[in-house]
């Protein structure tokens, strides 16, 4: 088990990272008796609960997203302390149950239990942690349909789940990449001085831009791969990484042009698109090795 870190980015709040960063390695925040998303197992999510009793009792989780690294680790928490997220997070999480356990099958996940949100927000809420402001916003469908982002503005730091992965490859394929650029603006506004990406070590404003950057060239990629009659995975093996070759899991490229093509055919954001046939394509562009999760 890689051993995760508490980092403290303000007075009296923490990121929990987990390097390094790749699939399944999420963030986790706390900031007074808030915690921000869980863990993918249960080894993981009770060790983010002992960091986080030693910090000040849990009150509340936030989930920022439906994915398994972030919410399988409820059920550590959801005893003594409500789970809140989206709507549509809440009903994704009821639909997709532990699938993430399907698509790498020989990790040790432990003796997982779903533990949907027993409270959703679907556009904002502001919840008070001890002397600890934070804002719930939903910043519209970006990495999924139904993501939560968490301002703290008396200390200028947003936990934004996976909506950006600083020092990883973004990954819209159940959201939309136009979307996520809207998002990114959005958070923008708020003026952060510290980022606390979903994946990735810590981070400052920076890393909107070079989000920004990396959606931008999917999108000119996609125009110019559909202008061309090839599909998404011809158009990222003639393309490659680009400047963005240092990214983590990389092969997120693939997904990313799924959706952008998906995106310029009116798609709606999250719909319509399979993941197990994408994930195969990511395997190909990787001359057949699949994504590794490393839990």
């Amino acid at each position: 088990m890689t051993e995760p870190r508490l980092e403290e980015v303000a007075d009296r709040v923490f990121a929990y990272v987990q390097p390094d960063g790749g699939w399944c390695l999420n963030n986790a925040g706390i900031a007074g008796g808030l915690v921000i998303d869980t863990a993918a197992t249960e080894a993981r999510a009770r060790a983010l609960r002992e960091s986080a009793e030693e910090i000040a009792r849990t009150r509340l989780v936030v989930n920022t997203h439906h994915h398994g690294d972030h919410t399988h680790g409820n059920f550590v928490f959801a005893r003594d302390a409500p789970v809140i997220a989206h709507p549509l997070a809440r009903t994704e999480m009821s639909r997709r149950g532990l699938a993430l356990c399907e698509v790498w099958p020989d990790r040790a996940w432990g003796a997982l239990k779903v533990a949907l949100p027993t409270l959703t927000v679907a556009d904002r809420l502001t919840v008070h942690a001890g002397s600890i402001r934070a804002e719930v916003l939903h910043p519209g469908p970006a990495h999924t349909t139904g993501d939560l982002v968490v301002w703290l503005p008396d200390h200028r730091v947003v936990f934004t789940g996976d909506l950006v992965l600083p020092g990883c490859a973004p990954f819209t394929l159940m959201g939309s990449v136009a979307g996520t650029l809207e998002a990114v603006a959005r958070l923008r506004e708020l003026d952060p001085l510290v980022v606390v990406g979903g994946h990735g070590p810590v981070a400052g404003p920076g890393a909107l831009d070079e989000t920004e950057a990396y959606l931008r060239r999917v999108q000119r990629l996609a125009a110019e791969g559909r202008a061309a009659g090839l599909t998404p995975l011809e158009t990222a093996l003639e393309a490659g990484h680009g400047e963005f070759d240092g990214l983590r899991d990389a092969e997120r490229l693939v997904a990313n042009l799924h959706r952008a093509y998906a995106d310029a055919d009116g798609v709606e954001p999250g719909t319509g698109l399979r993941s197990g046939p994408v994930f195969r394509e990511m395997t190909a562009f990787n001359g057949g090795r699949h994504p590794v999760c490393r839990v």
